[in-house]
């Protein structure tokens, strides 16, 4: 009998505390927190939790989860930069920029940004918060963010987040009602997208402007990928890649012994040049091209490429990024260099083969982030939920249709004299690469009026290059100066004659 009365208040107490797994739809923590930033010491709030997308008829078919951080003590809020910040994927949280780069906490690792354990967070004396306050957003199905049932248990259509103009533009409207909620409209505003979220804020730029009435000094692509070039099989985005095969066989010294004695950013414009005016012509005239001018290419690819002739030759100059990170130090050590980051070795299976069999840089960053994120949230910011961290979420198929981006940051800049681009790369990076970023920033603004809004920096390392120490200082350094350059500063938004 005793027994059984214990089973019945095990139930009762199950019945009692059973709860559905779920994020809450509108919810806010809390708090404050000192830090040191260019040695000056630093008192900032942090806001984190979620808040609503809201559909047509003003009911909530979505949350998303964001950490605000703002400076305290400052008096004059409306000349504060506010800077929104977003990862890409799409399906990435923004959990990378957001403890590696510009937040006030960054990665326990080493100089080069690899692991070092305990995982774990320490301060970024480097963050932008010195200069403009910070909003990482997560949108839907990564992070903590989620699609919310209706009334009868039912969720959204997927359509509704899940492509290149559905992103961008629940996204947009978001960030009105955050920028309402906050008060911050008479700030000035930056947008920055990390790999997919260049594409994301080129089309944001555009969206916040036209549809959200919000006009932005600023527009900064980390590492862009441009899906009008990115994986579209074109010549073009062949041939653009070959200034990286410089960068990445000249990092692990494979090249011939007259180019690695130079430095790096010399050799970069031969490549870049031989790229644009011989490999593209070349790769256009496919089977209509001589003998003798293949075999010329071919030879010049491999000097700029460390590779050999005749598997140049045995792609038709058309060699892929897997094969080159396969293929490098085959011959050498028999490993593999990384995709995202080329300074990164691995160990495949076998040696033979044309792609490797992981990306080592990943696994690597996989290593330091996903422990030290789910620490953070919960310890430092005192956000808790057993919802579980999406640091890459489901958010396929996604709709690359339609794809007008580039078109819409022109357009944004063109009606927006204030408005200023900043495009940030690592030579090292074998997805979305240096040169192909450059491109973009030359398609943007084919007329050339534009261009001294449209300023490019690079890195000594690759697609994440604030793992690297030096890069981050170098890379947060170039975005104060970024925003303080793209301040009005009193003067009017007009052209003048030229």
């Amino acid at each position: 009998m005793k027994h059984n009365f214990t089973v019945f208040l095990l139930l009762i107490s199950v019945i009692g505390f059973s709860q559905t797994l779920k994020i809450p739809t509108d919810t806010i923590v809390v708090t404050n927190h000192t830090t040191t930033i260019k040695n000056t010491s630093i008192s900032y709030k942090a806001t984190t939790g979620t808040q609503p997308v809201w559909n047509k008829n003003g009911e909530p078919i979505a949350t998303l989860y964001y950490t605000y951080y703002e400076r305290n003590n400052v008096k004059d809020k409306a000349n504060r930069p506010l800077v929104i910040s977003f990862n890409g994927g799409p399906g990435s949280a923004s959990v990378w920029m957001h403890i590696a780069y510009t937040g006030p906490k960054v990665l326990n690792i080493d100089d080069e940004g690899y692991p070092v354990q305990p995982y774990g967070v320490k301060d970024n004396p480097n963050s932008i918060l010195d200069v403009a306050d910070i909003v990482f957003v997560n949108p839907v199905n990564t992070g903590y963010s989620r699609m919310i049932e209706d009334k009868d248990g039912k969720l959204p259509d997927r359509k509704t987040f899940f492509g290149i103009n559905a992103d961008i533009k629940y996204l947009a409207s978001w960030i009105n009602t955050f920028v309402t909620r906050k008060n911050r409209w008479e700030s000035p505003k930056y947008i920055i997208g990390e790999s997919y979220g260049g594409t994301r804020v080129m089309g944001l730029a555009k969206e916040l402007q036209d549809n959200q009435w919000m006009y932005l000094n600023g527009v900064i692509l980390v590492s862009p990928a441009d899906y009008k070039l990115y994986s579209t099989g074109q010549p073009i985005y062949s041939a653009l890649n070959l200034p990286y095969f410089t960068a990445a066989a000249w990092y692990q010294n494979a090249l011939s012994p007259e180019l690695q004695e130079k430095d790096l950013l010399d050799i970069l414009p031969e490549a870049e040049n031989f790229a644009i005016n011989n490999l593209i012509p070349s790769l256009v005239k496919g089977a209509f091209i001589s003998a003798s001018e293949k075999e010329d290419v071919a030879k010049k690819m491999a000097y700029y490429s460390g590779l050999s002739k005749t598997s140049i030759l045995q792609h038709n100059l058309d060699v892929p990024t897997r094969f080159f990170w396969k293929e490098l130090l085959r011959d050498e050590t028999g490993q593999t260099i990384g995709r995202l980051d080329s300074r990164y070795l691995g160990i495949d299976k076998t040696e033979a083969g044309n792609s490797p069999d992981f990306n080592p840089e990943l696994t690597s960053w996989m290593h330091s982030f996903t422990p030290a994120i789910n620490y953070y949230i919960r310890e430092h910011l005192n956000f808790k939920t057993d919802i579980k961290y999406n640091m890459f979420g489901d958010v396929h198929p996604w709709d690359k249709r339609n794809n007008n981006v580039r078109e819409g940051l022109r357009q944004a800049m063109a009606k927006n004299p204030y408005l200023k681009v900043l495009i940030q790369s690592g030579y090292y990076d074998g997805a979305t690469t240096y040169f192909a970023a450059k491109y973009t920033m030359g398609q943007i603004d084919p007329s050339g009026k534009m261009k001294d809004r449209l300023f490019f920096k690079g890195y000594r390392s690759g697609h994440m290059m604030y793992l690297r120490k030096d890069d981050l200082i170098a890379a947060n350094e170039d975005l104060r100066t970024f925003i303080s350059n793209s301040l009005s500063k009193g003067k009017a938004a007009k052209y003048t004659k030229k």
